[in-house]
């Protein structure tokens, strides 16, 4: 996997810098929170983007009191994922709002894979992708269905269509333990469209896991999983990156 992390570690030292501007002044209706990670493989929606290797990332959020929020969330990433990139950034936006026991939130991802195009010239690796969730807390538990949409863009193509849609819809399931720092946390996911982002499949993925958060610590450890089968198609290292595993993580918010 490279080790061109810049944009990184850049983003990372942006989190560490900013929240005292939110702290310096109480009355702020801004807060500004932010946080590094890293993971012992990148799963997204179940398919390793990182070759089942490790991989840095950081996120900063900016969020207003009448729920308009910001932000950006980095990872490095293997070059399968987008034609020789070795990162992505999400530039984030939306709206959240809680009501009662129940959050709703609405926004958009734009996924940017910087320097996709240096071994494919005018290669179309970003996209956008708008989604929506509602969640719900009773007691120490909270449910949360997500679906997100992106409409037909070229950097979804996988067969010989110009372009591509993609629907995903998930469902969490997280519980804090009383007395202790640990919350038990489930997941299921379904992919209900072949395109690049599938490697042109439909399929399900699952995961269980728990966190343990000490101070601006986290922990975690989850077994991630698919009854999909895709590989890398990395010579030398051509991993079966949907096969089940555990994946570790260790994260220090800011």
């Amino acid at each position: 996997m490279r080790t061109s992390f810049g944009s990184i570690l850049s983003l990372s030292l942006v989190c560490i810098a900013t929240p005292a501007f939110a702290q310096d002044d109480e009355k702020s209706s801004i807060t500004i929170n932010g946080g590094a990670t890293v993971v012992s493989d990148y799963r997204f929606r179940g398919i390793s983007q990182s070759n089942k290797r490790p991989a840095v990332q950081g996120n900063v959020t900016v969020s207003h009191d009448s729920g308009v929020y910001v932000g950006l969330w980095g990872s490095s990433v293997d070059d399968y994922v987008a034609a020789g990139a070795d990162q992505e950034i999400d530039i984030i936006a939306g709206f959240k709002k809680s009501v009662g026991g129940a959050t709703f939130d609405v926004g958009a991802i734009y996924y940017y894979y910087p320097g996709a195009q240096q071994i494919i010239p005018n290669y179309k690796s970003d996209f956008i992708e708008p989604y929506a969730a509602i969640s719900y807390t009773f007691g120490p538990v909270t449910a949360k269905a997500t679906a997100n949409y992106a409409p037909k863009q070229k950097a979804l193509a996988y067969t010989t269509a110009p372009k591509e849609d993609s629907l995903y819809g998930g469902l969490d399931l997280s519980a804090g333990m009383p007395g202790t720092p640990l919350t038990l946390n489930a997941h299921v996911g379904r992919s209900f469209k072949k395109s690049f982002l599938t490697g042109g499949t439909k399929y399900t993925d699952w995961s269980i896991g728990a966190t343990a958060v000490v101070k601006a610590f986290t922990l975690g450890v989850s077994y991630v999983d698919t009854n999909a089968t895709l590989f890398s198609g990395i010579p030398g290292s051509n991993r079966n990156i949907t096969k089940g595993g555990v994946v570790g993580t260790l994260g220090v918010s800011f």
